[in-house]
């Protein structure tokens, strides 16, 4: 997806508006609906001759599915100020949320987990995360950390996976789905890239897990052995702040006793 198509680059929020409703394949009448407000009103809207109110732009988000920081863009594109802060996370006001992170990653050591933000950026850590990054390229750990890019680069996660085709196709497809869902450019770029790495492929066709399996796991090479994860990705329930949204913690379980053993023993536990 391009600046051009990108819903937030529209000149007004009612183009906005009609660009995230053809983004999520509705029709004007399904629109409508779904929002309780009459097509005509929707169309006026759409086409500039009605300058919807903030309480109709709210309106109309809900069922266009729009994460917070696009509501406060189409807030701002329609006049308004935005419904939603975007705090720093080391803001005292998040400290609440920083300590029940930190819960978390604490409480799932001796296995891996990283916190994320909405680009793919680590954000913070537990210990054990370092069974999947001791292998990978200093430049590639340095500086603000892609977790996507550590993973699938040449000289990142990559060579060390053993089921890479099928992990590459479950991160390029998560991937390609969040982009759809937001609209956000850097994003895209960030899938282009991905895809543009040696033996990537672009035939998306290919990347759609099997039906035979439960789950896609991370089958990792490790010591003249091979560890075993299944991951579960966590988020806020309640969000009314963008940072706190765009937050999700991925958490990695090992899929045999032999994985388990090793990251007791790694830990001294």
């Amino acid at each position: 997806m391009t600046a051009a198509t990108h819903p937030a680059g529209a000149a007004s929020a009612g183009e906005a508006l009609r660009r995230w409703r053809e983004l999520r394949r509705l029709s004007q009448l399904e629109l409508s609906i779904r929002a309780e407000v009459s097509t005509r009103h929707l169309s006026f809207v759409e086409t500039g001759r009605s300058r919807p109110s903030r309480e109709m732009v709210l309106r109309l988000a809900d069922p266009l599915d729009l994460p917070l920081r696009e509501r406060n863009r189409l807030l701002l594109a329609a006049g308004y100020a935005p419904a939603y802060p975007e705090t720093a996370l080391a803001a005292p006001r998040l400290a609440a949320v920083r300590a029940a992170v930190r819960r978390v990653l604490a409480g799932h050591e001796p296995y891996p987990a990283a916190v994320i933000d909405r680009g793919w950026h680590l954000v913070d850590a537990n210990d054990s995360l370092t069974v999947l990054t001791e292998r990978v390229a200093p430049d590639l750990l340095a500086g603000r950390v892609n977790v996507l890019r550590v993973s699938l680069h040449p000289d990142g996660l990559a060579p060390h996976i053993a089921n890479l085709a099928e992990w590459r196709g479950h991160l390029l497809h998560r991937l390609a789905r969040q982009v759809e869902l937001t609209g956000d450019e850097e994003l895209a770029a960030l899938e282009e890239e991905l895809r543009g790495y040696p033996g990537a492929g672009r035939d998306r066709s290919a990347e759609v897990p099997g039906p035979d399996g439960i789950v896609v796991p991370l089958r990792l090479r490790h010591d003249g052995g091979e560890l075993c994860f299944l991951s579960t990705v966590a988020t806020f329930g309640t969000p009314l702040d963008v940072t706190v949204a765009e937050l999700s913690i991925e958490s990695f379980y090992p899929a045999d006793e032999r994985t388990a053993a090793v990251l007791r023993k790694r830990a001294g536990s």
